[in-house]
């Protein structure tokens, strides 16, 4: 017998910073069941006040004792905190979702965007993880090409907002964009070069293959959430100065022909994906209008005359939102509603190599 949803108690691990604020506000708006909110930080911010639906809430130190009596954390606090911290709580008795990269590839956790692949939810073992923001928007229109037409190769450019990166990276645009108007240097701290009026292609480390951790995050975790494991998919990340949002420009092969208005249908029917497209009338997703929103916006869906049977389109999603904690608070609802807020100690069939499962 499930648990009554006013009993429980939920963790947010990074409570201070832009993600665990944005859980706090989504976990009200949404009016998650939460008997106790227990926010936790690092030693240096705990103490610290948050406002919480109207409460001022004291920030406590995330230790391994504090996950005592915690049913989810949802954390956000980076992928040390989370594989240290993450197995502490499990062991608790807490189901964990996790923002960070710490646990996302790890075959024995579930990798979940709500809309995609919710069914794996069943057979976590204490441990969800919540994907990278680039990909959250990308994966639920992939789907509906998946299901559709299949796809064949997928070649992806984000462009993607300074939020991403946190507190100190908006400060930083900000600053910059000061400096310029009064003449001043713009001076770089949070990046290697200034990001106000100029574009980065460096997120993340560069790996020995030629691509950022950024990039190849959206390659792997792409395939493991799709149940795709050979899908050929290609990435460039690249950091634009926009507060919030990201966006995506996208080319797919599909395996059957389809026209644009196929395809325009076939995104509009996932739940959480909006259509924006009319480009005689200027309309299309732009960061401004999807900031604050916890929608995928898709829009410009044409054919990409350059491969058979490809399509082309612009994704674009509030990565604070949709993102992050928005995806983390549905699955923490995915959770109560079936029942699965403790492990079930079961995993699914490895899929075999080439195989879409």
């Amino acid at each position: 017998m499930s648990r009554e949803p006013q009993s429980l108690t939920v963790a947010v691990v990074g409570a201070t910073g832009v993600v665990g604020r944005t859980m706090i506000q989504v976990l009200a708006e949404r009016r998650f069941p939460v008997g106790e909110l227990r926010l936790l930080a690092s030693g240096r911010s705990a103490g610290s006040t948050v406002s919480a639906d109207g409460r001022t809430l004291t920030v406590g130190e995330a230790t391994p004792e504090a996950f005592e009596g915690v049913d989810i954390a949802l954390f956000s606090a980076g992928g040390d905190v989370s594989r240290q911290l993450a197995p502490e709580a499990a062991a608790r008795g807490a189901t964990v979702i996790d923002n960070s990269n710490g646990w996302r590839m790890d075959p024995a956790v579930p990798l979940i965007v709500s809309q995609v692949n919710p069914e794996d939810g069943e057979w976590h073992e204490g441990i969800i993880a919540n994907p990278n923001c680039s990909t959250m928007q990308l994966v639920p229109v992939l789907m509906a090409l998946r299901d559709s037409v299949g796809i064949e190769r997928v070649v992806v450019d984000t462009y993607q907002s300074v939020s991403g990166t946190g507190a100190e990276a908006l400060a930083e645009l900000e600053t910059q964009i000061r400096a310029h108007i009064a003449g001043e240097p713009k001076v770089a701290g949070v990046y290697p070069h200034p990001i106000a009026f100029n574009v980065l292609p460096e997120i993340d480390v560069f790996l020995e293959n030629g691509y950022s951790r950024e990039e190849w995050k959206v390659v792997t975790e792409s395939r493991k959430i799709l149940h795709l494991p050979e899908l050929r998919i290609s990435c460039t990340a690249v950091r634009v100065p926009v507060f919030v949002s990201h966006s995506e420009a996208v080319h797919v092969e599909t395996g059957r022909p389809m026209t644009p208005q196929e395809a325009r249908r076939a995104f509009a029917a996932v739940p959480g994906v909006v259509v924006m497209d009319d480009p005689v009338e200027h309309l299309y997703p732009t960061p401004i209008q999807a900031a604050g929103k916890d929608d995928i916006f898709v829009g410009r869906v044409r054919t990409d005359p350059s491969v058979e049977r490809g399509l082309a389109f612009w994704v674009v999603s509030d990565n604070l939102r949709k993102g992050a904690a928005t995806n983390a608070v549905q699955i923490a609802e995915l959770l109560v509603e079936h029942d699965w807020v403790k492990a079930r100690s079961r995993r699914p069939e490895p899929t075999r190599a080439g195989e879409a499962s």
